[in-house]
């Protein structure tokens, strides 16, 4: 099989390891790829939120599959002109892909289906905003409608902070805030059928103990020992199957992964937010455990034969990645600084390029690296994963910490009780 993998991030590097595992896989190319993916296949040229070029590509690569990894292409279009061509396409369509490109789509669509999330309301203007913020109350919750690369949601108790938010984004979706840990689901579909993958957590804030700016996500970790008994059976039934059902009734099935972003409340586990597409950096741990072929499930999905699949293999042990950010992350990330020790295996490009004059390895954006590791439990996934990052040189880096902490040292709390890994 001849897979073109569309994207240039973490979450494409990680998508790439585990698509050149894959005995089915005879050749890879990605476009436009990285410095970390280019040694794992041939890198193309392509603008990825242009459909056309996308699919033209596809039929001169002649790919038999074609997987799409960050959001902007979906929501464009690209998934779309592939198919047009006739070519399998792991991805949901532009329409589908509003279930991530639009929050209020989203919240209009889990309204429908009966989805437990969070009350909410779409607010265009300061009065409108106020008046929710004020029935809410602190913390308050302010996300842009549109997609915003992970940055677009505010979680303050300071008031100003959230109207000024809202006033920068224009539209906006305001949600009355869900108090919990939070999970992460990955859901593999071709609209009808449906598999899970392991929930992972990431770690959103940019410091140590879920402090400063929201950023794309500075690590992740999975499994995770202390989520409820059942509780992906009951996120599949009572979240994925009826929200694949309504996507179906409105004519725009879903196909692709459906990421569920969850908060796991003293009332059970409610919404936060749909991804059309994997999230980074939890594929980096999710697809580190996954034994199954990658290829050839992403395959199932894209050609509706998902129901025929077997179930899912899992390697034991656990999963860490340690995000290394540049300096001004994620305000003003500074760019175009040298890295050296990025070379070792575990070591995930997000951000790199090759420097034009001398071919040196670069920062070439925020989230620059990560250092993902196994091991046999979460402790020792998590000292390699430190110790992949600490071998890194990066001026002016910034990484957490604490990533995994909480869970190892029995930190995690649910509302009305601790669970204990």
């Amino acid at each position: 099989m001849r897979v073109l993998l569309v994207g240039g991030g973490g979450r494409e590097h990680a998508l790439a390891l585990g698509l050149v595992a894959d005995s089915g896989v005879s050749a890879l190319i990605a476009a436009p790829g990285n410095p970390g993916i280019a040694s794992l296949a041939e890198l193309r040229t392509v603008t990825p939120t242009d459909p056309a070029a996308v699919a033209a590509l596809a039929v001169e690569t002649a790919a038999d599959l074609v997987v799409i990894g960050p959001e902007a292409p979906l929501v464009a279009g690209a998934a779309d002109a592939v198919r047009a061509k006739g070519i399998p396409v792991f991805g949901p369509s532009g329409a589908a892909a509003q279930l991530e490109g639009s929050k209020a789509f989203a919240k209009d669509v889990m309204t429908a289906a009966g989805v437990p999330t969070a009350r909410a309301y779409v607010c265009t203007d300061d009065e409108s905003t106020a008046r929710a913020l004020d029935e809410f109350g602190a913390p308050y919750v302010v996300k842009d409608d549109g997609l915003a690369a992970g940055k677009g949601v505010v979680v303050t108790d300071d008031r100003s902070a959230a109207l000024a938010h809202a006033r920068e984004c224009g539209r906006v979706v305001v949600e009355e805030f869900l108090d919990g840990p939070e999970v992460s689901l990955f859901v593999v579909t071709d609209g009808e059928a449906a598999l899970p993958l392991l929930p992972a957590q990431d770690f959103k804030r940019l410091g140590d103990g879920d402090t400063g700016p929201n950023t794309g996500g500075m690590g992740a970790y999975a499994p995770l020992a202390w989520t409820p008994s059942g509780l992906v059976d009951d996120v599949m039934r009572d979240v994925v199957h009826p929200t694949l059902a309504e996507m179906r009734r409105r004519g725009t099935p879903f196909a692709g992964l459906l990421y569920v972003g969850l908060a796991i409340t003293a009332a059970g586990p409610r919404v936060i937010e749909f991804n059309a597409r994997f999230g980074d950096p939890e594929t980096q741990v999710v697809l580190a455990l996954l034994e199954t072929p990658l290829a050839g499930l992403l395959h199932a999905a894209a050609t509706g034969t998902l129901a025929e699949h077997p179930p899912l293999r899992w390697r034991d042990g656990s999963a860490v990645t340690v995000v290394l950010a540049s300096e001004g992350y994620p305000a003003a990330p500074r760019t175009g600084d040298v890295i050296t020790g990025a070379d070792r295996p575990g070591i995930i490009h997000a951000g790199t390029a090759r420097r034009a004059d001398d071919g040196a390895l670069v920062s070439a954006g925020g989230r620059v690296l990560c250092g993902t590791a196994t091991g046999a439990d979460l402790a020792a996934a998590r000292d390699a994963a430190y110790a992949l990052v600490d071998g890194v040189d990066l001026p002016g880096s910034q990484h957490r910490t604490d990533i995994a902490a909480a869970a190892i040292e029995g930190r995690i709390t649910i509302p009305g009780g601790t669970v204990q890994p």
